[in-house]
């Protein structure tokens, strides 16, 4: 039978220093999380480290790993010892010069369900992650799991609609977004506010637009630039859960860590889909001009 609800976790974080002691305070919550009867718990993106796209320095790609490697053999025997699915964050080494930022989804008997490469990747002041990350290849294909169908979107992709739209048409029950963003914290509080809501916003249209819950998990915290060209970047954590009418169900603040806890019920799509027809009414006959860069 098809599942009806799942509870899950967010694991807001801050850097704590290290891999190791990033890892352990990811399995803290990840015990926390199984506590408290919780199913699925999504990490943020790149919860091993420091955002370290805020330089470009050749010597970091030595923080990369393949799949599978140290990390989702650590989040397996989690997984497969709490009986819970995890969806984790590794930059990964595909090849000798070949780098993703790439979400790992282990199951709940510990297997390696499957993997998602961020699509868009950014550049931009204190956001070099075209310098370290080539583009996915996978496409937008939802990962099957003990928990259901799920729509992993990274970062930078969130703040595309054709990305959730992909995934919604492959099936996915769920859309989650682990994430890593901020703003230059000498910023006045009323613009990274604005920003806030914007980041919130638009992932609430994709829930809307889709019919289906969305969970947004966010690094928080200041992160000094290493370079010292920039003032940083301090992170808006607001992780958050909305349900298929972009309800907002939990959501985190923008200045702690949080293990974020809340419960979606899945079978909301099928009558918000039947009141708001938005897939029976795309027109896909029209829709050419959207595989072009701009219409001249």
């Amino acid at each position: 039978m098809p599942r009806s609800s799942l509870t899950l976790a967010l694991v807001q974080q801050s850097d704590q220093g290290s891999t190791a002691a990033n890892l352990e305070d990811c399995e803290a919550a990840i015990r926390a999380a199984s506590i408290r009867g919780c199913e699925l718990v999504l990490l943020q993106e790149l919860h091993n480290g420091p955002y370290f796209c805020q330089t470009e320095n050749p010597d970091l790609f030595d923080l990369a790993e393949s799949i599978p490697g140290s990390t989702t053999e650590h989040l397996s025997a989690l997984a497969r010892e709490l009986q819970l699915v995890i969806v984790g964050s590794v930059f990964e080494q595909r090849a000798p010069g070949l780098y993703h930022s790439t979400a790992v989804v282990l199951d709940a008997d510990g297997a390696l369900a499957g993997i998602y490469r961020k699509m868009h990747v950014p550049d931009m002041p204190g956001c070099y992650e075209k310098f370290y990350f080539t583009p996915g290849d996978l496409g937008f294909n939802p990962i099957d799991t003990a928990v259901g169908r799920l729509g992993v979107l990274i970062g930078w992709d969130q703040w595309f609609p054709e990305a959730a739209r992909a995934m919604a048409l492959g099936g996915a029950q769920i859309l989650l977004a682990p994430s890593g963003i901020g703003a230059n914290p000498n910023d006045m509080p009323e613009e990274q506010q604005r920003r806030i809501q914007s980041w919130i916003t638009v992932q609430r249209g994709h829930a809307i637009a889709n019919g289906l819950s969305l969970a947004a998990c966010n690094r928080v915290g200041y992160e000094s630039d290493p370079s010292g060209l920039t003032p940083g970047t301090r992170f808006w954590g607001s992780s958050f859960v909305c349900g298929p009418l972009g309800e907002i169900l939990a959501q985190a603040d923008d200045q702690a860590p949080k293990l974020l806890v809340a419960e979606v019920d899945l079978t909301l799509t099928e009558p918000v889909r039947r009141l708001w027809p938005f897939l029976r009414d795309r027109r896909i006959d029209a829709y050419d001009d959207l595989e072009r860069r701009f219409r001249d």
